[in-house]
């Protein structure tokens, strides 16, 4: 027996209407326009990351300037030295490095604990201070030379700055009173080391404001009491 061929459906073959896309199928990825929407997304956060990188930055350099700026008009001179490399725990107690390139030494090569924090009446072990620079601490030592008086200003403002601060003699310095501290920032370590013979209540406090707790291994300042180490 002869078929005969189905008839074709009225209006031909169906049209998606206006506007419409077919379902995206489940587990598929989220498209075209998902896709540029995520990219531009990226983007904005990627910008903004920037942004507070370099905001950041922009403060850290003000800073470190206007602590140059009041050293120099305090009559200190500021030594700034490309950091050693850290995490070096070379030296026993009562060691030194040929490595170090400041005196007293602000970054290299260190005993693995760290100093005590606080005042001292005694020189501190430098293996130890160096080690603490590293967390962020600034150091305060003076000469055997400076004034009895100027050490009593040298203690008033360690005690108003106690975290992360050691202050303590270093006979070989003379009449000079040193500040150091190691810095890490975008990939650089930088050490400083400022000398001065009169204490300025204004250069020691941007020097402190510069660079105090920038070290390249942070720690909590509330955990560098005095008392800890």
């Amino acid at each position: 027996m002869l078929r005969m061929p189905p008839k074709p459906r009225p209006g031909g073959k169906r049209k998606r209407a206006a506007g419409t896309h077919p379902p995206t199928p489940q587990g598929a990825g989220p498209g075209r326009r998902g896709l540029i929407g995520l990219a531009l997304a990226g983007a904005v956060v990627v910008v903004g990351l920037a942004g507070l990188y370099l905001v950041g930055g922009g403060d850290d350099a003000i800073a470190a300037d206007d602590a140059r700026a009041a050293l120099t008009a305090a009559g200190c001179r500021l030594q700034e030295v490309e950091a050693l490399p850290f995490n070096q725990h070379t030296l026993q107690p009562g060691e030194s490095s040929d490595q170090w390139n400041t005196d007293p030494p602000t970054s290299g090569p260190h005993y693995q604990q760290t100093a005590i924090y606080g005042a001292y009446t005694e020189p501190l072990d430098q293996a130890r201070v160096v080690h603490n620079l590293e967390h962020g601490a600034v150091f305060i030592q003076y000469g055997k030379d400076v004034p009895a008086a100027t050490v009593a200003q040298l203690r008033g403002f360690y005690d108003a700055r106690q975290s992360g601060t050691l202050l303590a003699p270093l006979p070989r310095l003379d009449e000079k009173v040193a500040l150091g501290a190691w810095t890490f920032s975008g990939g650089k370590g930088t050490a400083y080391l400022a000398t001065c013979t009169t204490f300025h209540e204004a250069a020691f406090a941007a020097f402190f404001d510069a660079f105090q707790f920038h070290g390249p291994e942070r720690f909590d300042p509330g955990s560098m009491l005095p008392g800890r180490s």
